[in-house]
Formats: structure tokens, C-alpha cells, sequence
């Protein structure tokens, strides 16, 4: 299933949300394939390290 539709961020917010909130994690595993689809895990990342810096 594809959440195309979906903008990135939109996506990235509604997988922290659904972690925090403890959803199906069929679900959470739906908008994580999503997420490493669209290459997003990659540069999340690198944003998240560069917050933890700075």
C-alpha cells in the first residue's frame, strides 16, 4: 500500500505519532516501508544528528 497521496512530512510526523501512541505496529511497519521508499529514513536521520549538535 502506498500513502503517495501523503507529503513527507506529513508521513514522517504521522510514524512518530502512531510510535507514541502505540498503534497496530502492522500499521507502524506500513508507514516505515513508506518512509525507506521515498529515502526518507536517510535524511531524517542525518536531521536528527545535526539537532543533537547544534
Amino acid at each position: 500500500m502506498r500513502f503517495s497521496p501523503l507529503s513527507d512530512k506529513t508521513l514522517l510526523q504521522s510514524f512518530h505519532e502512531a510510535k507514541k501512541i502505540e498503534v497496530n505496529p502492522d500499521f507502524i511497519k506500513m508507514l516505515e516501508t513508506e518512509i525507506k521508499e521515498r529515502g526518507l529514513h536517510k535524511s531524517h536521520m542525518i536531521k536528527q544528528k545535526l539537532k543533537k549538535i547544534n
